[in-house]
């Protein structure tokens, strides 16, 4: 089986596709700001009702985001994670409310977040087009 850098590299790609060294920097940087945000919903008490509907968004759209690349890459379901990252996409900006609501800090650290996941999806949905024989 092919690792997620060489699917990506024979895929025929959409215009604006980055290269695929740039995502392991990209996500690294993001799941270190969606790390301290979480950090700091968390430390205003894990026994408020909000903390726990916004952590309960916060781990169900990060499933989400670990599900996506098995559908994407190991599975080659383009279409499914097409289908998928929408709704990852609809949990994040969920997730950056509900943040916002305890801490605003934490939700704006969720918007470079939300940004790439609209990158990736134009990206996901365009190889999906590109790549459907």
């Amino acid at each position: 089986m092919n690792n997620s850098y060489q699917v990506y590299q024979e895929l025929v790609k959409p215009p604006l596709s980055p290269p695929g060294w740039i995502f392991g920097p990209v996500w690294t940087v993001l799941y270190i700001m969606m790390g301290i945000a979480f950090f700091r919903i968390l430390s205003n008490g894990l026994n408020q009702p909000a903390v726990q509907r916004a952590g309960l968004v916060f781990v169900f759209q990060l499933a989400l985001n670990f599900l996506w690349p098995y559908l994407y890459f190991s599975q080659g379901l383009r279409g499914v994670a097409a289908i998928e990252i929408v709704v990852l996409w609809l949990a994040i900006i969920l997730s950056a409310w509900l943040f916002y609501r305890i801490e605003p800090l934490a939700g704006w650290l969720m918007v470079p977040y939300l940004l790439w996941v609209t990158f990736a999806s134009y990206l996901n949905i365009a190889t999906w087009y590109l790549n459907r024989s």
